[in-house]
């Protein structure tokens, strides 16, 4: 599950499009939620998250991260194999 700002078509930010990217590019189908949407939500999960920013990238309950561990992920070779757990 991603949390972003917008949905995949269109973000509403560059950060949040450029997460969507990679997300597709790996090929492993994915859930968003528009933050945008929900305040509530929006400032609930930075505090359950302890991370200030989005977009967020969840598996299974767990945080990821946001975009710059996402590309460092991609980049090693990792981001598919972390996205299928």
């Amino acid at each position: 599950m991603i949390f972003v700002k917008g949905l995949p078509s269109p973000p509403k930010c560059r950060f949040s499009r450029q997460m969507i990217e990679l997300l597709d590019e790996s090929g492993v189908p994915y859930d968003a939620f528009n933050i945008l949407e929900d305040n509530e939500v929006r400032q609930g999960l930075k505090e359950f998250s302890n991370w200030p920013t989005y977009p967020q990238l969840y598996v299974k309950g767990e945080l990821i991260g946001g975009l710059d561990i996402c590309k460092e992920l991609a980049e090693d070779g990792d981001l598919v194999d972390t996205l299928k757990q």
